[in-house]
């Protein structure tokens, strides 16, 4: 699904009007329409209380259609107006003209002294339409008392396109306050800002609600980003052959392991084998032979000469792809031997953990990086590469000119881990808090190297990579709960996550919002 930025969905609405031969009024009568029918198929025509907070922009404009078509079904409702500014739209002023006709007259707040915030009890509806999209300033103190009463509510919230006090483009001021959503409705599209860590904690789901915007425009723009979801990673899927051999899909190399961390390697290397690789090599200290032999049978093993500590790394086959750095901790001797391999090697690689701390700890290594060269850093790892940032969206800034500057493809892990390259900017719609544990990282690197070993793209193999570690988490976790999901079960339910590409739930969760693009 299609990630947009402002500007491109003002756009949107533009040639929307144009080409549909309608003005502004029809097309907020349409969006005000679309979250009424959303509210009134849960509801019922229950009697419960829905107060909604309108600004005086179009989002306000938004709240009034939908405040309007709940009284004329039924519904008791209380209606507010925020008025931040003397510049109301022309599009709000006649949404309020056409509510009062109704005899129904919103409660005006204005920051006069001594204004107090209405009674929200916690078992009633907030329809939070106070911002929306063009918020680009802090909102004055007494506005943001009110959203931090609505906050304080323990009512129901339901944001209108996005919570009110999150911008579009930049995180919100540390002390500033946001309205927290239980639920969003979005027009059309996701906000970028639903999936990054300072900022989707303001809402806890979302939803995409289709209001007709232009398909051409939507089909044609590239995007801010793409959002991952089935639809999209089930293109990227290659069939495997009725006559494939094991000589056919790929030989891997995972250089991993160290004293006490053998297990990184094993996990890396199990998971390269159940993403479906041919054949898997683990180049690892004589320490862990024995122990890794026992565990994976499945896989080949190497050692270095040195009994705890990779101090070389030489071997005697082709491997299609190589895997380095779970467990490997960041001895003298094995950085050196990492930079020598790195200055003669040509064939594609994955870089994760103490392989990226000694790259960022050595910086002349990053020159002998292959073209696409995939890193999955974690944010500690990501810092010590490209320095710290002030927010999530200077961190996208400072990783996208990293990876463009070094050709390569960055994997930046978390809730919703975001792949880049180029100028391309990928959101991963799966996995769960469950999978904050040890060794999850050491499985994505296997399933990622064990992709490109089948001829995947390393691209295309870090962003299906990723999709498929995130929902094996979530398969593991529906069985184990988040609390006992391990990274053995990661890969343990690694088969599901491909089987699941095929199949069809029996309906749409809530807040699911896949769309088809390519990915």
């Amino acid at each position: 699904m299609n990630i947009f930025s402002a500007e491109q969905l003002r756009e949107a609405d533009r040639l929307t009007i144009l080409k549909q031969d309608i003005d502004s009024l029809a097309l907020m009568e349409r969006a005000g329409e679309g979250v009424f029918a959303w509210l009134d198929a849960r509801l019922k025509g229950d009697p419960v209380t829905i107060h909604v907070f309108c600004g005086i922009g179009n989002n306000g404009g938004d709240g009034l259609v939908i405040a309007r078509h709940l009284m004329e079904s039924g519904y008791r409702v209380r209606t507010y107006v925020v008025d931040f500014s003397d510049k109301r739209s022309p599009e709000f002023l006649e949404n309020l003209d056409r509510i009062k006709s109704l005899k129904h007259w919103p409660e005006h707040f204005n920051g006069e002294k001594g204004e107090e915030c209405p009674e929200i009890g916690n078992s009633d509806i907030v329809v939070d339409a106070i911002f929306g999209i063009g918020l680009n300033r802090r909102p004055e103190a007494w506005v943001e008392a009110i959203m931090a009463h609505i906050n304080a509510s323990g009512a129901f919230v339901l944001s209108i396109d996005i919570p009110s006090g999150l911008y579009m483009e930049q995180c919100p001021e540390k002390e500033a306050v946001v309205v927290k959503a239980r639920h969003t409705l979005t027009f059309q599209l996701p906000k970028l800002v639903f999936f990054l860590p300072g900022t989707g904690k303001y809402t806890d789901s979302w939803e995409a609600l289709d209001i007709g915007l232009d398909a051409e425009y939507l089909r044609n723009t590239v995007p801010r980003a793409l959002l991952v979801g089935k639809q999209e990673a089930l293109p990227m899927y290659r069939p495997r052959d009725k006559y494939a051999h094991k000589g056919v899909l790929g030989h891997a190399l995972i250089i991993a392991g160290s004293y006490g961390k053998t297990g990184a390697a094993a996990l890396s290397a199990r998971a390269c084998l159940h993403s479906g690789a041919g054949l898997v090599t683990a180049y690892i200290p004589r320490c862990g032979y024995t122990a890794l032999q026992a565990s994976v049978p499945e896989v080949m093993t190497l050692t270095d000469v040195n009994e705890d500590h990779i101090t070389a790394i030489a071997y005697d086959i082709s491997p299609a792809v190589i895997g380095v750095g779970p467990g490997l901790g960041t001895h003298r001797a094995t950085a050196d031997a990492l930079g020598a391999f790195l200055r003669q090697n040509n064939t594609p690689l994955v870089l994760d953990a103490d392989a990226l701390n000694i790259i960022a700890a050595h910086r002349e290594y990053l020159r002998f990086l292959p073209e696409d060269t995939v890193l999955t850093p974690h944010p500690g790892e990501l810092q010590r590469l490209i320095g710290t940032w002030k927010d999530d969206f200077d961190k996208l800034d400072k990783a996208g000119e990293f990876a463009r500057k070094y050709k390569l493809v960055l994997v930046i892990k978390g809730a919703h881990t975001v792949i880049l390259n180029k100028d391309r900017i990928f959101v991963n719609s799966t996995g769960n808090p469950g999978m904050a544990t040890a060794g999850s990282g050491d499985v994505l690197t296997g399933m990622i190297t064990g992709l490109i070993s089948q001829g995947y793209a390393p691209l295309q193999a870090a962003v299906f990579g990723v999709y498929l570690h995130g929902r094996a988490g979530d398969i593991g976790a529906s069985q184990t709960g988040y609390e006992a999901l391990t990274a053995t079960a990661v890969i343990e339910y690694t088969g599901a996550a491909f089987t699941d590409l095929f199949t069809r739930p029996e309906a749409p969760p809530a807040a699911s919002a896949d769309g088809e693009v390519s990915g």
